[in-house]
């Protein structure tokens, strides 16, 4: 048992024995007395100790974790508890009211000695004692049934002190006023009953706390990677609040980057409140400035296709879009054919009907070849090539090497280049040094030039 827990039933135990010490002595001084008004607060203290025992098992069984008839736990027996004192709450007040208006019509004696005065006022002490710990209790731990015992031993001191009224007013030699204390007392606690039930009926029809969606909504906006929040439902569950959040995020992100900005919600929402637990969603969408080439990548993305060498053309104010789809040498045409209609069918949905989509299938053959370094003297005639022909601002020349295989040379080597330089100018002069290399060297199949920032 963790110790919020056990500080709820602890508090629910001693509200248990205060109610039930109170209702006896307010019980035998008000036959003594003949006060309906105090025989009116001891029915009071009475419910009170039936709904504290009824609020200590609901907070034992609200403990409980989750099981597989109850997926979300048992808090919400602590508000049906609240629910329930809210009957007898409402109950009793109609008892007193018919009572108290019986006796405005009749004559009755009212002796309004000390023990009536001192049970009254021992009552007030106690109920303000319990109210304090009770509201301190409620605090940490959020719990309804305690909430309402506290609510109940605020609403005593009022009732008490509206007793003790009427017996004053007995004792001066006003006895009607002990039967007008009583229907105070039967107003008040049907005003206690209302505000309680009014919160038990909100929880159980799951109304959200006010204002807490849009706080909520905004923190998860603040996120970045969040266009908007779509939709945002909350459920109270006893101390806990749950619900799902679902946010708009660009479509054009990669899955990692998406689950880090549902983790980001996650983690902003539970810094600020502890207690709210969501279930987070997200909704790609197609922002205004994403470009053909992020959307021709994006729809490859979805069918796991590699395209590459995308060229999109402006012809007589049509779009013209070509590119070359890698796919497995050895699948058949028919089938390759099939795989790169459908993907030029979501290209021409995506970007509109009017649009020209060709592709070119490109063989992709990953390749297993035994190989072995070249000679010393091939590689060091191979690297002086390399330096000899550099240019374009390719510059340092370094980490050549070469290996022999049954399909010819593959020739692997690092250069350097102004960082500052575009990827497409950089690549245009590691292309031309390739093409003079292999001229030298028509035994090289494949030639991968690595090229660094110079720096």
């Amino acid at each position: 048992m963790d110790a919020a827990q056990s500080a709820k039933e602890h508090a629910a135990l001693g509200s248990i024995a205060a109610s039930a010490l109170l209702t006896l002595a307010k019980f035998v001084a008000g036959v003594m007395s003949g006060s309906l008004a105090l025989l009116s607060e001891a029915g009071h203290n009475f419910a009170d100790t039936g709904i504290t025992v009824i609020s200590y098992y609901a907070v034992r069984v609200a403990g409980k974790p989750a099981d597989e008839e109850h997926n979300y736990g048992h808090a919400k027996v602590e508000t049906l508890a609240a629910l329930v004192e809210t009957g007898f709450l409402f109950a009793l007040s109609i008892f007193i009211l018919v009572e108290a208006v019986h006796r405005l019509q009749r004559h009755v004696e009212i002796d309004a000695n000390a023990l009536a005065f001192g049970v009254l006022i021992v009552s007030i002490i106690v109920d303000f004692s319990r109210s304090i710990v009770l509201s301190r209790i409620v605090a940490e731990t959020k719990s309804d049934a305690l909430a309402a015992d506290a609510l109940h031993f605020a609403s005593d001191i009022f009732g008490s002190s509206v007793a003790l009224l009427g017996l004053l007013a007995a004792r001066l030699g006003y006895p009607q006023g002990d039967a007008l204390a009583a229907l105070g007392v039967a107003l008040f606690i049907a005003v206690v009953g209302y505000r309680l039930g009014r919160r038990t009926v909100d929880m159980l029809i799951d109304a959200a706390p006010k204002g807490l969606a849009a706080r909520l909504g905004a923190i998860a906006s603040r996120v970045p990677g969040v266009i908007k929040v779509e939709s945002l439902r909350l459920r109270p569950a006893g101390a806990n609040v749950l619900g799902d959040i679902d946010v708009s995020v660009p479509r054009t992100l990669p899955l990692e980057k998406v689950a880090a900005i549902r983790e980001a919600i996650d983690k902003a929402i539970a810094a600020v409140y502890p207690d709210v637990t969501l279930t987070v969603t997200s909704t790609p969408v197609a922002l205004d400035d994403e470009s053909v080439l992020e959307r021709i990548l994006l729809i490859a993305a979805k069918r796991r296709a590699t395209v590459h060498n995308v060229i999109v053309q402006q012809v007589a104010g049509r779009t013209s879009v070509s590119f070359d789809v890698e796919i497995d040498a050895r699948m058949p045409l028919g089938q390759a054919h099939a795989l790169v209609s459908s993907l030029e069918s979501d290209a021409r949905q995506e970007l509109g009907p009017d649009i020209e989509v060709e592709t070119h299938i490109e063989p992709l053959e990953p390749r297993q070849l035994p190989g072995k370094d070249a000679p010393q003297e091939t590689r060091a005639a191979i690297a002086a090539a390399l330096a000899r022909y550099a240019a374009g601002g390719i510059v340092e020349i370094h980490n050549v090497r070469a290996r022999e295989t049954p399909a010819g040379l593959i020739v692997n080597y690092h250069c350097r280049a102004d960082p500052r330089r575009s990827v497409e100018a950089v690549h245009q002069a590691v292309d031309a040094l390739e093409l003079k290399l292999k001229a030298d060297f028509p035994a090289i199949l494949r030639i991968v030039g690595h090229a660094e920032p110079l720096g």
